[in-house]
């Protein structure tokens, strides 16, 4: 080879060099980024040039051309990548439905620093004082006092659990809004990538770097598949259902549910139009809906994974009544809601004590002696209904055109009250039979309401309690199931923070490596500058030899 041709050899080593050391550089001022995957620069032998074919020999006799700069890769693994992913949105999960537990838990336990179960026990004691004499105009005061203080109290705490549900609906909306804006963006990231690398020389590695935190972020929102084509773009699945993909995006839209306005995501393109008898043209989320919230929570299943789908189980699709208590449906609908759950057993226990102490009051009368009734003839009840738009407070039905009213005929935490005559006078209680004597039987069997183990918290329950308990059991039941999740949580926080730390020794940048990596590239770049000396040395003896 000439000399001019070796003096080509130390400019490539010189060029390769002064790239690796810019590579390190730009490693070394992203050492604090988030989300920033180290880079790598490849080097490769220049086509060889054959001096001589030795069929006999080992190799043939050949000199390189120097070395030249193949491309600056991002060092990922795939295969901690899609764990990280899976993991992460496990985790999520997990942390919803935790913290769903734990908010509840305060719910039932305080209310503006006073617990509930205080109300309930007030009440029965009040119960308890009266049938130590019935007929004492204070103790029925008290009674009455103390039963406008329970469903005082229990309609804050049902408003509360509505509150949080409505909180939950909120932020599922802006969650899947979340989604729609990551799923354009790597849709652009991946139209950018595929412009810079269809000419085969630059790789967008901080496109990529952007691409893969957003995947990150999407895989902790819903359960994930994804891969990267041979362009290079990245094909997303979101439930199983196409999310990005290389022509266009599935958009994500939120079907408000008009009686609670209740968010339910649906596929876009999947959903038709259906027209309501109103002439309202509603999406049909029969085949459509994002998230199928009737399958079993498992791992194995991997159906325990995003944060959505976790708000929307713990949401639920509704404001529950005891009424569910008793569905068929319970376990498809019900029980894996923890705010439902809740709600549905909490109205129980307030459907229970009211209807149950109203039981009494309507057992002892006796209309023809003028005893425990109104002015109507009509027994006395402790607790009455709030009328409303179409019902009166006896629940009869007061206008022709139906309403949504139905659910009113319930005695339900949201429609119930004290009866108001009661509140401006007690003594209407009475208590004094006509004969003369103090009904010690009724204030008796006032006690037996709250004593008479028949109730158990849901069906899946067997073990029964008193109304005294029911509450305890409930929050207790809440506490447990709370702690299972939160062991899960952790146990899953774990495993995303160990993966993490795996990735992060593959991805991440090491100020010690790359000063190591520096040094070697410096090095490298001054040897290849040595030679070039060398060889301009030797060519300028040569010329100034054969010119004397």
């Amino acid at each position: 080879m000439s000399l001019f041709g070796n003096l080509y050899i130390g400019t490539s080593g010189l060029q390769t060099s002064n790239t690796a050391l810019n590579t390190v550089a730009h490693n070394l001022s992203n050492l604090d980024t988030t989300g920033y995957t180290r880079q790598q620069v490849i080097q490769a032998d220049r086509t060889y040039n054959t001096i001589q074919i030795n069929s006999e020999g080992v190799a043939n006799q050949q000199l390189g051309l120097g070395v030249y700069f193949a491309e600056t890769k991002q060092v990922r693994d795939y295969f901690l990548d899609q764990t990280y992913r899976e993991e992460n949105g496990r985790m999520e999960f997990y942390s919803v439905t935790y913290s769903a537990f734990n908010e509840i838990e305060d719910l039932l336990g305080e209310l503006d620093g006073e617990s509930f179960n205080d109300s309930l026990n007030n009440l029965w004691v009040s119960v308890q004082e009266l049938a130590k004499e019935p007929s004492d105009s204070v103790k029925q005061g008290l009674l009455v006092q103390r039963a406008n203080q329970f469903i005082t109290r229990a309609a804050s705490v049902y408003n509360d659990l509505s509150s949080y549900q409505d909180n939950l609906n909120t932020t599922i909306k802006g969650y899947t809004d979340r989604v729609n804006d990551i799923a354009e963006r790597i849709y652009d990231l991946n139209n950018q990538i595929l412009r810079i690398e269809v000419g085969g020389i630059e790789h967008p590695n901080d496109l990529r770097d952007e691409r893969n935190n957003l995947l990150d972020e999407l895989s902790g929102l819903m359960n994930i598949e994804y891969k990267e084509d041979v362009d290079g773009a990245v094909i997303v699945k979101a439930e199983g259902h196409q999310l990005i993909g290389r022509a266009n995006v599935q958009k994500i839209e939120s079907y408000i549910d008009p009686d609670n306005g209740f968010y339910t995501p649906y596929w876009v393109d999947d959903a038709k139009l259906i027209t309501l008898d109103s002439g309202t043209k509603v999406p049909d989320l029969t085949n459509s809906k994002v998230f199928d919230l009737t399958q079993t929570i498992s791992t194995d299943r991997d159906t325990d994974i995003g944060s959505i789908k976790a708000m929307m189980l713990a949401r639920g699709d509704r404001r529950a009544t005891y009424v569910d208590l008793n569905s068929d449906t319970y376990n498809e609908t019900i029980s894996q809601s923890v705010v439902m759950n809740v709600q549905a057993e909490f109205d129980k226990l307030i459907h229970s004590v009211t209807t149950q102490m109203n039981q009494v009051f309507i057992d002892y009368a006796d209309p023809d002696n003028n005893y425990m009734v109104d002015g109507n003839g009509n027994p006395i009840e402790l607790f009455t209904r709030i009328a409303c738009d179409g019902y009166d407070a006896a629940g009869n039905h007061i206008d022709e055109d139906e309403t949504d009213g139905e659910e009113y005929t319930l005695f339900t935490v949201s429609n119930i009250a004290v009866n108001g005559d009661l509140l401006k006078e007690a003594t209407l209680l009475n208590f004094i039979r006509p004969d003369g004597k103090e009904d010690y039987s009724a204030a008796s069997a006032l006690q037996d309401v709250f004593t008479t183990e028949a109730y158990t918290l849901n069906p899946n329950v067997t073990n029964k309690s008193n109304l005294i308990d029911f509450y305890s059991n409930l929050v207790s039941q809440v506490g447990n199931s709370g702690s299972v999740f939160k062991s899960v949580y952790d146990n899953q926080q774990t495993t995303v923070s160990s993966t993490e730390e795996a990735r992060q020794q593959v991805v991440g940048v090491s100020d010690d490596e790359e000063l190591a990596n520096m040094i070697k590239y410096q090095n490298a770049y001054n040897a290849s500058s040595r030679y070039i000396t060398v060889i301009s040395e030797m060519l300028e003896h040569v010329i100034t030899t054969l010119g004397s």
